[in-house]
């Protein structure tokens, strides 16, 4: 088990259907639940949703063949932190654990561009963006490489910056596009021109 290779990672439980992961997590409080979204007697999206009623701190990292715009969507909605499917390898599962447990949010690129193409379906004409919100080069050099689906991490070392201050970048820019995290950031650019769908790939 690629988890157990992890020298800073302890697995505390390891359950069969969505009731006993909403117990055991109110039992244990870990800092990362893995789960999918299909399980028996609770699914992925209702047990998300006890979870981060009860124990908002818990991260929750979804790994699933569910790919589809509207069940990435929901878990989102519902509070998870994570969302891969189980086309990723070890390593990247691994790392996706680390970034959430550190509070980063986690898409697979391939649910980003499905969440992103069906947001843009669905909008009306492009918006054009408040004369107020100027976005620095450096600030859009950064907001393009976030909406590829670069880590914080990954997006500091590409760009030889500390952690701290990519975050920080990503603070700002979220501040001045009026949004709360990297998906509607994206969209939001895609909507005023800041953005086009070729800086997605």
């Amino acid at each position: 088990n690629v988890l157990d290779q992890q020298a800073d990672f302890e697995v505390v439980a390891e359950v069969g259907d969505g009731d006993e992961v909403v117990k055991v997590t109110m039992e244990l409080v870990p800092d990362v639940v893995i789960m999918d979204i299909s399980m028996p007697k609770l699914n992925g999206l209702e047990a998300t949703r006890q979870i981060k009623a009860k124990c908002p701190r818990v991260a929750i990292l979804v790994l699933t063949v569910h790919g589809e715009a509207e069940h990435v969507l929901g878990l989102l909605e519902a509070g998870a932190a994570g969302y891969l499917t189980k086309s990723v390898f070890g390593e990247e599962v691994v790392q996706a654990i680390r970034a959430v447990a550190a509070g980063e949010a986690v898409l697979s690129t391939a649910s980003l561009h499905q969440i992103l193409r069906q947001a843009l379906r669905l909008m009306a004409k492009p918006s054009r963006l408040d004369a107020n919100a100027k976005i620095s080069a450096r600030e859009l050099q950064i907001l393009k490489l976030a909406a590829t689906g670069m880590s914080n991490k990954e997006i500091a070392l590409n760009l030889d910056l500390s952690l701290r201050t990519v975050k920080g970048y990503l603070a700002d820019i979220f501040s001045k596009l009026g949004v709360a995290s990297r998906t509607e950031a994206v969209i939001t650019s895609l909507r005023t021109g800041l953005l086009t769908l070729d800086d997605l790939e």
